[in-house]
């Protein structure tokens, strides 16, 4: 069982992490991140998410924002607003800079909010590998 500080109060909780294969994001039409280097993360209660390496998400601007929230079974994700044709996105990307010790592989990676901006589309294109129960 996981040692995050969400598992002794919820045990059950499940955070799995997986190779998405080919996943594409894009924001009014245009490709703003293209790769097989994804991790999927499937969670109780949330819907799949696609962490990209930082180095593919290609967008005009990135600008940190003051928002963060914490996760007991991740970290404390920082956010960042995007700027892409003129128009901005606020907070549509996070990434969790300083995850738990259970979740380093996400640290730095970035992942966009699609479900709270609807301009924003994430597609995945390759089969994820069963996901790893920690």
């Amino acid at each position: 069982m996981s040692g995050t500080p969400g598992h002794p109060q919820r045990s059950e909780h499940r955070v799995t992490e997986s190779p998405a294969g080919r996943v594409t994001v894009t924001i009014d039409g245009r490709t703003v991140a293209d790769s097989d280097d994804v991790i999927r993360v499937d969670e109780d209660g949330a819907p799949p998410r696609y962490y990209f390496s930082r180095d593919a998400v290609k967008v005009d601007q990135l600008d940190r924002s003051a928002a963060t929230t914490t996760c007991p079974f991740k970290g404390t994700a920082s956010y960042y607003t995007v700027t892409l044709n003129g128009r901005r996105y606020d907070n549509a990307i996070w990434s969790y800079e300083e995850p738990y010790d259970e979740r380093v592989a996400l640290k730095g990676r970035m992942a966009f909010y699609d479900d709270q901006h609807p301009r924003i589309r994430v597609v995945a294109r390759g089969a994820a590998a069963s996901p790893s129960v920690d």
